[in-house]
């Protein structure tokens, strides 16, 4: 990737948000943003998924995966049946994946914690598309590149073909890909970047600030402050305090899809605080209860804050956010009252999460959480698909108070990727789900729902999964789905793995664009659809 110097420095005296009353979001405005937002692949097309992945060792890896989608039938995403007819004797194409570097460097001083990708610019005709990148390290800098949103061209390729034959693996650089500059808004680690838009960029860091910044100008717009936790019985010094002060700093916030509110948590702290957006201030606090944080085993192995916290809806588009703690997620219905908990009896470290949407037309959803064990769990969390918590026995009659009685229900599996029956073992890191509808060749305009999963972890293994929408969706109950203890059914294929050779810690994806025919390539042309998406973003807030 070519790089330009080029520092972004905030303005110091940026305008405050303007005041106003608190507003509770309204339904329609979150049901408009939860449009499907799937991909659509002609039949026989070729798929191209941008890959970016940062990590430990500093260094942000670029990758391109070229896929050739799988014939839409089961036998694409699941193993062949024992029954065969006497023409299925021919052997079935299955999916191909090719990897390419597009680029590959030392981005930070130190390692790379966090990363995030903004929605493609608007479209203009005659011209190409572009998307942002920010990251953030353990240097307290955010790094900005513009990234082309199309596949390279043919005569990138014929390029690339000199320098894949001198290089132990494929090479396919875009040119159009260039750094834009460097953010210094934070005094502490980066610990989280979100788009919530095009025009706006939201940053966390150990400094217990959370920045908003525009992108038109990459000017300051707001920070909104944590306070710091006083330490209350906790070690100093090592890795979990400095100079004597407890742990602080933002672990991460959500924004809310009507963009009007906010949830963040934090560092040394058993609770989430809730912003309002409109007005720039603090709306509320709410704690963790201690019974609940002792059901999650928050008590034994950890101390009792939330790690990650993500919103988004369960079957019939009902409302809800999920907090991620060490060893469980918790999920919480909007009237901040616990819902049910997602790994139940088979808890193991919980690495990252986010909410899939398998059919937009009942607005079924699921929560795919990733483990430490290398797998990829998805569970339903709607009301009528919760498993009740088992009673508390005692065959003794005694000694029931050192039972752990169970008052959360837990959340009913629906299937995993990966883990040791498909042969990975080590943790998955990050994760990424690419919804995407491809056409079917037997019948013209009309279109099945696919999944491609992108998983990375610490072992510098990126892996492509393919599966269908069908394989999440919820049946209906037996006995086995009511036990919590049951281990959740395999589901998708995988397509490929590529070797980083780097300890990865964060990972984002999206789907390449066909270039539209007679696009002019213009390196500055999303600053022009920057400003128009910036004044109707504000006007909406």
């Amino acid at each position: 990737m070519a790089k330009r110097k080029r520092e972004v420095v905030p303005e110091k005296d940026a305008p405050e948000p303007k005041e106003g009353a608190a507003k509770k979001p309204k339904s329609s405005a979150t049901k408009k943003s939860q449009t499907s937002t799937s991909f659509k692949l002609a039949a026989g097309s070729t798929l191209t998924i941008q890959i970016v992945a940062g990590s430990y060792d500093r260094v942000l890896h670029g990758i391109t995966a070229t896929i050739k989608p799988a014939p839409l039938d089961n036998d694409s995403v699941e193993p062949p049946k024992k029954t065969k007819k006497a023409n299925d004797s021919a052997p079935v194409p299955q999916p191909k994946v090719e990897f390419a570097d597009t680029f590959l460097f030392n981005a930070h001083n130190s390692a790379i914690r966090c990363l995030a990708l903004s929605p493609p610019s608007a479209f203009v005709p005659g011209q190409t598309q572009k998307v942002i990148l920010a990251t953030g390290s353990t240097d307290e800098r955010i790094n900005l590149y513009n990234l082309s949103a199309h596949p390279p061209s043919s005569r990138t390729v014929e390029g690339s073909k000199l320098l894949s034959s001198l290089t132990p693996r494929p090479v396919l650089e875009n040119p159009k890909n260039r750094e834009l500059g460097t953010l210094l808004h934070h005094t502490g680690n980066i610990t989280r970047l979100v788009f919530p838009n095009r025009a706006k960029l939201l940053s966390a860091a150990e400094d217990s600030e959370i920045a908003v910044t525009r992108v038109r100008d990459w000017t300051l717009l707001h920070s909104f402050k944590c306070p710091v936790p006083k330490p209350q019985g906790r070690p100093t010094g090592g890795d979990t305090a400095v100079g004597g002060r407890g742990p602080s700093g933002v672990n991460d916030f959500a924004v809310h899809p009507s963009n009007k509110i906010m949830i963040s948590v934090s560092k040394g702290e058993r609770c989430m605080r809730l912003w309002n957006l409109e007005t720039g201030k603090k709306s509320r606090v709410l704690n963790f209860d201690k019974a609940v944080l002792a059901e999650l085993g928050e008590g034994k192995w950890s101390t009792g804050e939330a790690r990650r916290i993500v919103w988004g809806s369960s079957r019939g588009g009902e409302e809800e956010f999920a907090v991620g703690f060490e060893r469980d997620v918790l999920v919480y219905g909007m009237d901040c009252i616990p819902k049910c908990r997602a790994l139940g009896h088979n808890r193991t470290k919980v690495h990252q999460f986010a909410y899939v949407e398998v059919d937009g037309e009942t607005e079924e959803t699921v929560l795919a959480v990733s483990t430490e064990d290398g797998r990829v769990v998805f569970v339903g969390t709607a009301k009528e698909d919760l498993i009740a918590p088992p009673a508390s026995t005692d065959s003794n009659g005694k000694d029931k108070k050192h039972q752990q009685q169970q008052t959360v229900p837990a959340a009913r599996p629906v299937g995993q990727l990966g883990g040791k029956q498909a042969g990975v073992e080590g943790r998955v890191k990050d994760f990424v789900v690419l919804p995407v509808e491809i056409e079917d060749e037997d019948n013209d305009g009309v279109y099945k729902k696919f999944f491609f999963v992108v998983t990375a972890g610490s072992d510098g293994r990126v892996r492509v999964w393919q599966l269908s929408a069908e394989e999440l969706k919820l049946k209906k109950n037996t006995g086995k789905d009511k036990d919590s203890t049951a281990e959740p059914e395999q589901v998708g294929k995988l397509l490929g793995t590529y070797e980083t050779q780097n300890r990865i810690t964060c990972l984002g994806a999206f789907c390449m664009i066909p270039k539209p025919a007679g696009a002019e390539e213009s390196e500055y042309e999303f600053e022009s659809s920057e400003s128009e998406d910036d004044d109707s973003s504000d006007d909406s807030e």
